[in-house]
């Protein structure tokens, strides 16, 4: 069963729409509600506990099929920046150019979030 939402939908992604407008121009409020709404978003859309994908300060999630864990670090970890993580959401950053480029850190055999992005994609900011 996926995570309870704590973000609402329409606030995180009016949130997501005010980043993408202007990424340096939004408050800090505004941004972390768009990257916990975005962590929701994979949670709810690979649900799971093979892999913790934190963006601190914002938040971490659990996510992907697999193996979970209970206690301590868990098999597969990928932690990045609140900007970076929000390029790769809303598909301005490939998975690819993030790890080329080391703006996100992953490790463990299902540390590869390809699959699941973009969270958010552009046509659903006309909405």
């Amino acid at each position: 069963m996926p995570p309870r939402r704590r973000i609402d939908p329409t606030a995180g992604l009016a949130a997501v729409r005010a980043w993408q407008r202007g990424p340096g121009a939004i408050g800090r409020p505004d941004l972390m509600t768009a990257v916990r709404f975005t962590l929701e978003e994979l949670a709810q859309s690979s649900p799971g506990g093979a892999l913790e994908v934190r963006v601190p300060p914002a938040g971490a999630v659990q996510a992907l099929a697999g193996p979970s864990h209970t206690r301590g670090t868990p098999p597969g970890v990928v932690e990045t920046d609140p900007t970076t993580w929000l390029e790769l959401a809303s598909g301005d950053l490939t998975w690819d150019e993030a790890l080329a480029s080391a703006r996100v850190s992953a490790s463990g055999q299902r540390a590869d979030l390809t699959a699941c992005l973009p969270l958010v994609r552009r046509d659903r900011f006309d909405q």
